[in-house]
């Protein structure tokens, strides 16, 4: 097995890639497969940490839409995160990777408080931090809070797991002639406004030189393969 180029990733993972093929809610067969694909790379020594979203069970931008007041909408989709951080844990836990969650948000009785040095320490003993309602400050999507917890973390990268293999011109699913970036830089993603991740995400990424892999979260071995520096996906970079 090739040996990883990358020594410390952080992995970000929308509350939707929880809900398989339903609707609502979480399909534990999803969160099982998502575990084995942690398992691979972190049986390959990789650091790993996890920034999961919430919007298979609240988005908060929604409901603030629809008249609710933003900031608590906000803070309802950071708890809708932490139940999707444990549902994880337990799948990583059944996988027999040791995981913590580490919360922006107190809640000591099912997670702990994020602490930097704690989650590095955690990350440097050989565990899997899924760090859970996002920033703890509304109007911050979880797209940010990935970006700024692999800063602090010291990441190598930002691997973002979705449902299509790359970054492309236009959403595949309604243009057939769009085409897909293998690279792109932060500035074209901006100027062209692709959905990559939100423009305050690229631009952090872009002012501490953090490259962002995108790829297929759903093709079985596909986190492997780039962390072992296959050419998957598309690389968002200066």
């Amino acid at each position: 097995m090739s040996a990883p180029v990358f020594r410390r990733v952080l992995l970000k993972l929308s509350g939707e890639a929880l809900m398989g093929e339903q609707n609502f809610g979480i399909d534990p067969a999803v969160t099982t497969q998502l575990a084995r694909e942690i398992h691979e790379i972190h049986h390959l020594g990789v650091q790993t940490a996890v920034v999961i979203g919430g919007g298979n069970l609240f988005r908060g931008l929604a409901a603030s839409a629809r008249g609710m007041d933003r900031a608590t909408a906000d803070y309802m989709g950071m708890l809708a995160t932490v139940i999707n951080a444990l549902a994880l844990q337990d799948a990583l836990e059944h996988a027999m990777v040791p995981t913590r969650v580490a919360t922006a948000i107190e809640m000591r009785a099912v997670a702990e408080p994020f602490i930097r040095r704690r989650a590095v320490r955690h990350m440097e003993k050989g565990r899997v931090v899924v760090f859970a309602a996002g920033t703890g400050n509304p109007y911050f999507t979880t797209d940010t809070a990935a970006a700024l917890r692999a800063m602090e973390m010291k990441a190598d990268v930002i691997l973002k797991g979705t449902k299509v293999d790359g970054v492309y011109t236009a959403d595949p699913m309604l243009d057939p002639d769009a085409t897909k970036y293998d690279e792109i830089s932060y500035l074209k993603v901006l100027e062209l406004g692709l959905k990559v991740m939100d423009a305050t995400a690229i631009s952090l990424c872009m002012d501490n030189k953090l490259p962002i892999v995108v790829f297929n979260m759903t093709l079985a071995g596909n986190l492997r393969r780039v962390i072992t520096g296959e050419p998957v996906g598309t690389t968002v970079r200066a």
